[in-house]
């Protein structure tokens, strides 16, 4: 050897080889793997939020359709690549290019409201004759029309009292609205891609979720992994397409009747359908006003055909779709609604309630355990001690 090196002792660290001498971690291997999963995916969220609402709407969309994907998937042959690519398709043919129409004739007729509110609180407007004419009330109405919207002006003062801008403010909101329409295709495609590969990699992605979910939570995963998949599904197609459809049959029944703007109305409509009690409330104000306008027949019409496609949606189609849905009580379903649009936009009117249902699923799951572990406790007899035992002799 030469001079100038140098021996390294046994007892030295080192920092590139593996450490031969045992000992106890301060973190458990279990706890510190849970922790660097809940790190990394907060981590995950910070730096991908912007993806979140495409994938969470490709997420819910997969869980819903899952068991028309499999039944599509056993068809051509297990190929998932073919299978999933139809399967877009069909969701691209059947929901996203309807509502992207809706949304665009919605945004127009929006503009025409908007740009009748600007002339009239320039010029003023009367009175329509119709509300003239309504018995007992025609004349507060008229007062009432002349005060906030006849008189030049006054519906500029209205706006502003309410919401702090004007008008003009208002209209080129809605304008910069209707220009966010490459936002919104952005977001449509970046879930139509994440929903792609939730069909072509669902099933190895859900073995790996239950092997990590069976280690975070052992004894509830089983359940819990049941009760999610069937609150998503009945909660999609319970109120989201339910709601869709309701949408569209009574914008086509308001665009027979001659109801102005009937796109408009018809998504109003199934936006409310979203909430309990919605859309009989919006075809009832809606066949009121033809009523009142003057048009009786097709006012009753609307009215007798709104109730008897609300019936039968809820007799035949529902249950048949839905399969043992989860209700969910009024106060949730309008949280998640609102909630959902405050936060996600126009794609939060379906992942809001999905998300208060899973919520109150899984609260029911925790009440319905602590009930049944109560009533075991109930259940079990208790052994009563009243003597001591007797003692066996000893033997020597």
């Amino acid at each position: 050897m030469g001079v100038f090196e140098r021996r390294q002792p046994k007892d030295e660290p080192r920092w590139l080889s593996a450490s031969t001498s045992a000992r106890i971690p301060l973190i458990p291997s279990i706890s510190a793997a849970r922790w660097l999963l809940v790190l990394i995916a907060a981590a995950g969220i910070y730096f991908f939020y912007g993806f979140v609402v495409p994938v969470l709407a490709a997420l819910v969309i997969g869980f819903a359709s899952w068991p028309l994907y499999r039944d599509l998937l056993r068809r051509v042959g297990g190929n998932t690549t073919i299978a999933a690519t139809i399967a877009i398709i069909m969701i691209v043919t059947f929901l996203v290019i309807p509502i992207a129409l809706a949304v665009s004739y919605t945004s127009g007729e929006v503009r025409q409201w908007v740009t009748w509110a600007i002339h009239a609180n320039r010029a003023g407007a009367p009175t329509p004759a119709w509300m003239l004419a309504l018995p007992g009330v025609g004349g507060w109405v008229d007062e009432q029309w002349t005060k906030y919207i006849g008189s030049p002006g006054a519906i500029g003062d209205l706006i502003q009292a309410v919401s702090g801008a004007n008008i003009g403010n208002i209209y080129r909101a809605v304008l910069a609205a209707g220009g966010g329409a490459f936002h919104i295709v952005l977001t449509l495609l970046f879930m139509l891609i994440a929903l792609f590969f939730v069909y072509r990699d669902g099933a190895s992605f859900t073995r790996q979720i239950d092997l990590l979910g069976e280690r975070i939570l052992p004894n509830r995963w089983e359940r819990i992994s049941r009760v999610v998949p069937a609150t998503i599904s009945s909660t999609v197609m319970g109120m989201t397409l339910i709601a869709i459809g309701e949408g569209i049959v009574l914008g086509v029944a308001y665009w027979i009747a001659g109801v102005p703007s009937p796109v408009t109305l018809g998504v109003l409509t199934g936006i409310m359908a979203l909430v309990p009690g919605g859309a009989p409330a919006s075809f009832t104000l809606v066949s009121i006003y033809l009523v009142a306008s003057g048009s009786h027949v097709a006012g009753i019409g609307l009215f007798l055909w709104g109730t008897i496609e609300l019936f039968i949606v809820d007799k035949t189609l529902r249950p048949k779709l839905v399969g043992g849905p989860i209700k969910l009580p009024f106060l949730p379903t309008f949280f998640g609604l609102v909630g959902g649009v405050k936060t996600m936009g126009f794609l939060g009117l379906f992942i809001g309630p999905v998300l208060m249902a899973l919520i109150v699923a899984i609260w029911r799951e925790w009440i319905r355990e602590i009930q049944s572990a109560e009533e075991h406790a109930e259940a079990t007899p208790q052994i009563l001690i009243d003597e001591p035992p007797p003692q066996r002799a000893v033997e020597r």
